[in-house]
């Protein structure tokens, strides 16, 4: 990024994702109130101070009859009264989406601080209703119509097209699992972290059932309710107040949209060696964007929705050549204390998500890694982390690198 438009992180709040929020009788209201104090309080800024807000939300209207959501943290804080605001949606990327929207407010100079926050309710219908609903970020009518499940299936085709074309073996994305499982029993707002998981994840027709296809029970991620916000500021902003000390700078970013259709996709890119190319570009843009190389990152958090798309994270980050992700996660590199661990806060599987906060969760885990401040999850010495955050069938893919806040 260009030294004189940096863009800070200054401070961030998430919500625990284990907590049921239906079940507390809390809305979108609630949800708000919550993480916009939240993130206010950690960024140490008073909401007069906000210059523009941006909501991220995916499926408000569906899951809770709640649109409009732009307008929500003016409802429920009388300091963001007057505040401009708006509302992002990207499905899954919706977070990151909104991310982007005020680096781009801030750089441009009409505003010096942003507020951003994703919030998600996905509780208050039963899970079979779930389901349908988020299959409304695919292509409507056109694919999943057989599925009973629809995302579970296509990322099960995800599995079949690395099995086509490179062979996969089933342990391999347990594995993942696994170790998503096990790093979200060190985070205090990961949503699984009290759960009993099998160890090891077998393919037991009992305890880790078929859900579609090849991916079982444990390949998925959950049905979350939460929210997560970030407080980010430009230069100017810094230099009015020298007493301010950001948590992380956003170095690079990088923002591939491609069509809705997983098939479109599959064929396009049938004579490339990744699955995704556009997810690669995305994460190459964000790399150059920043300067650095793979070797210089510490960590990433990945969009895990389901064990497949981690898979595909890992070659298509560029950790392992197209294909060969199985590598890096037999020989430990993706764990924490590995080469480039990825997902220490457990992701999306062991973490929870709710689908419009993950993207500014993931960004606000990767600051928390390169200030220090991610507790029990905590990468040694970690000074530049990525995020990289899928919206449906990766047709929205953003990726950002964080680094330290030296030279602040």
């Amino acid at each position: 990024m260009d030294g004189s438009a940096n863009v800070w992180i200054i401070g961030g709040y998430q919500s625990d994702f284990a907590r049921n929020l239906t079940k507390e009788n809390r809305d979108y209201a609630a949800l708000t109130e919550e993480v916009v104090d939240g993130t206010l309080t950690a960024a140490m800024m008073d909401a007069s101070d906000i210059g523009v807000v941006h909501v991220a939300n995916a499926f408000g209207e569906m899951f809770a009859s709640q649109g409009h959501l732009g307008a929500m943290p003016a409802t429920v804080c009388d300091g963001l009264w007057d505040t401009p605001a708006s509302r992002h949606e990207a499905a899954c990327a919706s977070g990151s989406v909104a991310t982007l929207s005020a680096i781009a407010d801030l750089r441009s100079g009409a505003y010096d601080t942003a507020l951003v926050i994703g919030i998600e309710l996905e509780k208050p219908v039963p899970g079979d209703i779930a389901a349908v609903y988020l299959g409304a970020a695919a292509w409507t009518g056109h694919e999943g119509a057989d599925a009973r499940y629809l995302w579970p299936s296509m990322f099960a085709q995800v599995a079949d097209e690395y099995d086509r074309r490179y062979g996969l073996d089933d342990s391999h994305l347990r594995a993942i699992a696994q170790l998503n499982f096990v790093n979200a029993r060190r985070n205090p707002n990961a949503q699984t972290r009290a759960w009993s998981i099998p160890d090891p994840i077998t393919a037991d027709d009992a305890t880790n059932p078929v859900t579609e296809g090849r991916l079982r029970r444990y390949d998925c991620s959950q049905m979350t309710d939460g929210g997560a916000g970030l407080v980010l500021v430009n230069d100017a902003y810094l230099r009015d107040h020298p007493d301010v000390r950001p948590i992380g700078r956003i170095e690079g970013w990088g923002h591939r949209t491609v069509g809705l259709g997983l098939q479109q996709k599959l064929d396009r890119a049938a004579d490339d060696p990744y699955v995704m190319p556009h997810v690669r570009s995305a994460v190459l843009d964000a790399l150059a964007r920043a300067r650095v190389a793979l070797d210089d990152m510490d960590g990433f958090e990945v969009h895990d929705c389901f064990t497949p798309s981690e898979y595909l994270a890992i070659d298509h980050i560029g950790l392992t050549g197209p294909g060969e992700a199985w590598k890096a996660i037999e020989n430990g590199e993706i764990e924490i204390g590995g080469r480039l661990p990825i997902n220490p806060s457990g992701g999306l599987i062991g973490g929870g998500h709710p689908v419009g906060a993950s993207g500014v969760r993931m960004l606000l885990d990767a600051a928390k890694q390169v200030s220090g401040g991610a507790g029990d999850y905590q990468g040694e010495g970690a000074k530049t982390f990525g995020a990289l955050n899928f919206g449906g069938s990766t047709a929205t893919t953003v990726s950002f690198v964080v680094g330290t806040t030296k030279g602040a």
